[in-house]
Order: C-alpha cells, then structure tokens, then sequence
C-alpha cells in the first residue's frame, strides 16, 4: 500500500496543482462576469432603485438556464467552443472552459441573495444622501455584504472542486482524473481512498479559510 503511494507521489502532486489550475479560473471568470451579473440582477430586480422587468426576466431566464444543466452534460455540450478558444478539448485549461460557464450564473445568484441581505434601510438611506448608483454599489453593497460574499465564494469553491473532479474523469486531468486511473480502473483502492482523503483535506482547508475570513469582516 505504502508503496503504492509513494510512487504516486509525484503524479498526485501535478494533480492537485492541475486541480487548483481549474479552480483558480473558474473561480477567476465567477468573480470578474459572476459578481457584476449578481449585482445587476439585484439592482433590476422588482422594487430596487433600477428596477427594470424586462431584463430582470432575461437575466434570470439566462442564468437559470445555464445553472439547468447538469455539469457533465455542459462540458461535453461544449467541447467545441473549448476546442475553440483553448485549442483542446482536453486538459486542464479546457475543463476550465466549462468550469467556468458553470461558476459564472451560479455566483451571480450567490451575489443576488447576499445583496438582498443588505438591510432595505442602509440604501435607502444612501440614496436620501444623494449617493449614486455606483456608490451605492461600492459603497454600500459591497461593503455591508462583503461577509456573506465570502461565504458565497466559499461554497462556490467547496461546490466547483467536486466539479473539477468530473471534470478529470473526461479528460480534464486533476485529482478526479488520478482517482478513476488508479483507484477505478487498476482496482487499487488504497489510492482511491487517499486521493479522497486529498479533496477532504482541501475542502476543509477552504472553508476554515472562508469562515475566518468572514468572521473577520462581519462588522456587526
């Protein structure tokens, strides 16, 4: 057993790093398309200052279409656009393609629902004071929910490293991918236990981070 796993060291170190890899961009393009599509989603939404039903409905529709998907069938739906814009289909740059377009609509509801947290009188408040819309957002929004987007960003995390797990069952390389190599295919157990052991670990190292980082900005 030992044995084993000491020769499979080295692989399971390129593993995680391509694991990470995923993670980083997918976490990356929820962040940067994610965040300010949450906040136009509550910005339009019914009663709030730019209330507008019309894209408030597209938007949603957009968003709770892609988040309909299941993830497996979204990475294969989209191995030509990966092909595209990565030159694969294969790897990790290109499981990060889907990884991705999934992160992006699942954020963007996570950034909604903290927005919605922020108490209706604090922006109020803000908009009697002649704040614009963009300081409101930068201002007010952001900073009163900043540590519900950090939980936000936690579960996202927690959620897109089991993604990035199926991901490398077809072809996306990480952790997934050594575990069906090693533990499924060669029926060496013992690595399929460790490798699980590996994305416990990382799981826990992500939210003890999420809620220290969270804590530490909850100013109430």
């Amino acid at each position: 057993m030992f044995e084993n796993l000491m020769s499979l060291l080295p692989e399971l170190g390129t593993a995680i790093v391509q694991t990470l890899t995923m993670l980083a961009i997918g976490l990356s393009a929820a962040i940067l398309i994610g965040g300010p599509l949450g906040i136009v989603l509550f910005l339009v939404a019914d009663g709030q200052s730019l209330q507008h039903r019309p894209l408030s409905l597209a938007l949603g529709w957009l968003v709770n279409t892609v988040r309909s998907f299941p993830f497996i069938i979204l990475l294969v739906a989209l191995v030509p656009f990966t092909r595209w814009i990565v030159g694969t289909s294969i790897g990790p740059l290109a499981a990060a393609v889907p990884l991705s377009f999934a992160a992006i609509p699942y954020f963007a509801r996570l950034v909604e629902q903290s927005c919605k947290d922020v108490p209706r009188g604090v922006i109020e408040a803000a908009h009697a004071m002649g704040a614009s819309e963009l300081q409101i957002v930068f201002r007010v929004l952001l900073v009163e929910a900043r540590s519900g987007l950090v939980l936000a960003l936690t579960v996202l995390a927690i959620s897109f490293l089991s993604y990035s797990a199926v991901a490398g069952v077809v072809g996306g390389g990480g952790i997934g991918d050594l575990a069906i190599r090693y533990g499924y295919y060669r029926f060496q157990t013992d690595i399929m236990f460790f490798t699980v052991a590996v994305l416990i670990l990382l799981v826990q190292l992500i939210q003890f981070t999420g809620n220290y980082v969270a804590k530490r900005l909850d100013k109430r």
